[in-house]
């Protein structure tokens, strides 16, 4: 058996690390309501797209307003949403910016602490550098698909 070389390796650990820690605070902001603070992590102009929606949903106000009506509803029908996002898988661009593709579940949670699993999906995004940002990423552009209408993935 013929020995072959690995090739080149580039050490990405401190971009997955920082990438990793984006999507903590970002979902935990979600996940608390805090849809201002959520919002902000997007570019001003960022997008989010998913079924369900007529059209992406464009800037964070669209963004912000959004998170409150959904975590409006969910208190009202007595249940919390969590986010995970697992399987982060990051390819730096020559431009600076960073394209994940993750899965992600919701896992909906009854006012009696029984959880369930909501949703499971694909989600895409390209982060933006932001040095000023404490994580130092923004969205750009957020695409969640979910696993039934996968066919092309």
């Amino acid at each position: 058996m013929a020995i072959t070389a690995l090739p080149e390796i580039t050490d990405t650990s401190a971009l997955y690390l920082s990438v990793q820690q984006f999507y903590a605070r970002h979902m935990h902001l979600l996940d608390s309501g805090r849809a201002r603070e959520w919002a902000d992590t997007f570019a001003p102009d960022g997008t989010f797209t998913a079924p369900g929606l007529d059209a992406p949903v464009r800037g964070r106000e669209a963004l912000a307003t959004a998170v409150e009506q959904t975590h409006a509803r969910l208190a009202a029908d007595g249940e919390t949403h969590r986010h995970w996002h697992g399987m982060v898988w990051v390819t730096p661009a020559p431009d600076g910016t960073a394209h994940v593709k993750c899965y992600g579940m919701v896992i909906a949670v009854a006012a009696d602490g029984t959880p369930r699993l909501h949703r499971h999906c694909l989600c895409e995004d390209v982060l933006v550098p932001a040095p000023a940002e404490p994580e130092g990423w923004l969205v750009q552009s957020r695409q969640v698909t979910p696993d039934a209408a996968q066919a092309t993935h």
